[in-house]
């Protein structure tokens, strides 16, 4: 291989996938080592992939993006079976001489992830795809035949853990990572030189003035996990910078960590959970994990509290709104105090836990299908100081992970109408509840008299076939051994905090369109407006529904 990097007269141009194969020429593969300072790396990584393979019990892990030799080094440290693939045989070489200095004769294979099977025979309990390496491929045929081949490397239960750049980050609001994660070297920078869509052309200068570019296709976040998931990977959970709590709106790098096959596990309390999504269940996950849906919420929806509100006047805040209704929910429950165990279901952005927690003390758990949305969360959490007091699950409320009579309280806001069987739910909640328990809820419903098809907007919207009623959850509840406390109408505040909602929208279109896309700001406003009609058309209805466990 060459001494320089060869991009022609339009550096740009330059947009296929083998193009990797001449950009780690071997005086960059040699400076490579300079970029990642090895031991700022694995202090600012801490133990998070060594752990995350010896909660599953992995023992033998196959690294598709060795490079120098990093990640491939630290896990056989640690007593991990490793086998270090890489596309550059500069890298592999590179690897090898860094591995024997550590002590260890590493197995090293020259394969292409899209042809990985030609050259890996074994099955491994994880892959990993770590160092912004699936960037590398420039054509979406490529990334799925990458993906799949990784998927047919795994044992049926293996997991594949793969990072990237936040490239969402660069692409919409430049680039401002100080490589805190990373990119370690003090004397060393690694910058965009050129981003659109389709490329990111990195510059990385050296201490001898020394300069190499690699061209990148800027992965946006969501689509990785898309295409996780439409190659046969089941669950995908997300981190950034290597930690469930960050900075949300701008991490360095996201870590994709994507289960080859749920695991049947007992019920239980632990922080992450692997569950597997009703149809209907992953939709509202899917739209709820999403960039735009993120933005929305935090930015108009009352910020902390992503729910209906109870209005007291025309000058009210969507907050202040969301917010009571969240204090008259709380003064509803009979005796809560510092030994009150409650679980959120549908928790959203933790608002209601961190109520609970400051006034009453009490024991909140948040259970929410948004990996997104729980991120914020504990975000939130660590800001208020209340990080060890909320236990935030990655999680489904059909099938909700928690022991038998575990909770005093359900709590749920505005959620249950996301779920293909409610049935199903409130025979959930009814299981992990106490005797004398209660659950209090609201959630979105159609009137008893809605004529057929006159919600189609909606149901359409929001991919469901029907809305539950207050007739419908009193009848299953009380068949279920609940008892009615009290039921409270508020059907009029639905149009009133989907109104407010659109009004927001419209007086702020200018600062949205900066973090919402054009097309999510468009949908949002028609969806909102037939939330309006169906209200003021007594087709809808919403209110407070309290129920105690017999």
């Amino acid at each position: 291989m060459g001494k320089e990097q060869l991009y022609g007269e339009n550096p740009i141009a330059q947009r296929k996938t083998d193009l990797y194969k001449k950009e780690y020429v071997h005086s960059f593969v040699r400076k490579w080592d300079e970029l990642i300072d090895w031991d700022a790396r694995a202090s600012s990584e801490g133990d998070f992939f060594i752990n995350l393979m010896k909660e599953r019990g992995v023992r033998q892990v196959l690294d598709v993006s060795t490079g120098t030799g990093f990640h491939s080094i630290r896990l056989l440290k640690a007593g991990f079976d490793v086998t270090s693939a890489d596309g550059s045989p500069e890298m592999l070489a590179q690897a090898f001489e860094n591995g024997r200095k550590a002590g260890f004769i590493m197995q090293t294979i020259h394969a292409d992830w899209r042809w990985l099977s030609r050259d890996i025979h074994n099955k491994y309990d994880a892959v990993i795809c770590l160092g912004n390496s699936l960037t590398h491929l420039f054509s979406e045929q490529d990334r799925r035949k990458a993906l799949a081949e990784f998927y047919a490397a795994l044992r049926h239960d293996g997991v594949l853990i793969l990072d990237q750049r936040n490239y969402d980050g660069i692409l919409d609001n430049g680039f401002t990572s100080k490589h805190v994660y990373y990119y370690c070297g003090d004397n060393v920078s690694a910058e965009p030189e050129y981003v659109d869509e389709g490329l990111a052309r990195f510059r990385y200068r050296f201490p001898d003035k020394s300069e190499y570019h690699l061209n990148m296709y800027p992965l946006r976040k969501d689509y990785v996990r898309k295409l996780m998931s439409q190659v046969g990977f089941q669950q995908v959970k997300t981190y950034g910078d290597f930690q469930e709590t960050h900075k949300v709106e701008d991490p360095d790098f996201y870590v994709h960590v994507a289960e080859k096959l749920y695991k049947n596990e007992e019920r239980t309390n632990k922080s992450t959970i692997l569950n597997n999504y009703s149809p209907t269940v992953e939709t509202a996950r899917n739209y709820y994990n999403s960039t735009d849906a993120d933005r929305f919420y935090a930015t108009i929806w009352g910020g902390e509290d992503i729910h209906i509100g109870l209005y007291e006047n025309n000058t009210d805040t969507i907050y202040d709104a969301s917010r009571r209704t969240v204090q008259t929910m709380a003064s509803m429950i009979l005796g809560l105090d510092p030994k009150t165990r409650v679980l959120d279901i549908g928790s959203g952005y933790g608002g209601s836990a961190r109520y609970l927690i400051k006034h009453f003390g009490c024991h909140v758990g948040c259970l929410n299908l948004s990996e997104i949305q729980n991120l914020r969360n504990r975000e939130l959490n660590q800001r208020d100081g209340m990080s060890l007091a909320i236990n935030v699950v990655d999680g489904n409320f059909e099938d909700i992970p928690a022991p038998d009579n575990s909770f005093d309280v359900v709590w749920s806001q505005d959620a249950i109408l996301h779920s293909g069987n409610r049935k199903k739910v409130l025979e959930e909640v009814h299981r992990v509840l106490t005797k004398g328990g209660q659950f209090i809820f609201t959630d979105p419903m159609q009137n008893e008299s809605c004529p057929e098809d006159a919600l189609t907007p909606i149901l359409d919207r929001i991919h469901l076939d029907s809305l539950g009623s207050i007739k419908y959850y009193k009848h299953i509840l009380l068949g279920l051994g609940f008892k009615e406390v009290k039921i409270v109408d508020h059907s009029e505040q639905l149009s009133n905090h989907y109104g407010r909602v659109l009004q927001e929208v419209l007086a702020n279109h200018t600062s949205l369109i900066r973090v919402c896309s054009d097309e999510y700001i468009e949908r949002m406003k028609t969806g909102l407006q037939h939330w309006v009609d169906g209200g003021k058309s007594g087709n809808l209805t919403w209110g407070i529904l309290h129920f105690q466990k017999t």
